[in-house]
């Protein structure tokens, strides 16, 4: 699974994470995601530094959403080993962990921070790129 910076580079960028679209548009990777974490990603992609219409936003997000498998948060959320020092970073770790995703994918050092923390892998992009 992808953070929203890793998703939203790799979606309006490109450049170095240019080759994750098709990625996961293979099956190479599988994208998950959730109510929390899409709301998010629209409001990251609402910004106006992006200069997104809402037609093209769509476009965009449906296209990564048809890749990304859905799963529900648990409620309650259980306590986090440790959470991160971005408390709003926690709901990423949450779905790893509801998700039984491989690796959580980041490049937010508050998540890099937590490796060999929690139970899930925590990797940055190039970091999965070498591993494919």
């Amino acid at each position: 699974m992808f953070d929203t910076n890793v998703v939203v580079s790799a979606l309006l960028f490109g450049g170095r994470l240019g080759w994750l679209p098709a990625a996961w548009t293979s099956r190479w990777v599988i994208p998950v995601v959730c109510r929390e974490t899409v709301i998010e990603l629209l409001r990251v992609m609402d910004k106006p530094k992006f200069r997104l219409d809402p037609t093209d936003r769509d476009a965009i997000l449906a296209d990564y959403l048809q890749s990304a498998e859905t799963f529900s948060l648990p409620t309650p959320l259980p306590n986090l080993p440790v959470p991160c020092r971005d408390r709003d970073d926690d709901v990423f770790i949450h779905l790893a962990i509801a998700a039984a995703a491989d690796a959580l994918v980041t490049g937010d050092n508050d998540l890099l921070a937590l490796r060999g923390v929690i139970p899930v892998r925590i990797l940055t992009a190039a970091e999965l790129q070498t591993e494919m």
